[in-house]
């Protein structure tokens, strides 16, 4: 069984902790075994590729690496915010900031 996660594919996070700190950025992936998140232009790496078809001469390529999801905080229109779980009118679960109150989108 793995934990809820509380950060989406399309969420915009800041990370709060490490190298890349103060950054923000769009999640590009959510990785739940491993619980990591890849943010747009955040933790970029550079890859050793072979020559294949989408990159015929091969060489460095510079793509984003994965963050461990603690280190990341979602945001709202406040600033980053933690983020709970409750139940809305129809009884669906939906995720809200627990500072401001608001229902993330």
């Amino acid at each position: 069984m793995s934990k809820k996660i509380n950060i989406k594919q399309g969420d915009l996070v800041k990370v709060i902790s490490g190298e890349n700190r103060g950054s923000e950025g769009k999640v590009l992936a959510v990785d739940r075994k491993k619980n990591r998140v890849t943010v747009e232009k955040v933790n970029v790496v550079s890859k050793h590729t072979k020559p294949n078809s989408e990159n015929p001469e091969g060489g460095i390529v510079e793509q984003e690496a994965g963050i461990h999801i603690s280190n990341v905080m979602l945001i709202s229109a406040k600033g980053p915010s933690r983020v709970g779980r409750k139940a809305d009118d129809k009884g669906k679960l939906v995720r809200y900031f627990k500072k401001t109150g608001e229902v993330v989108k």
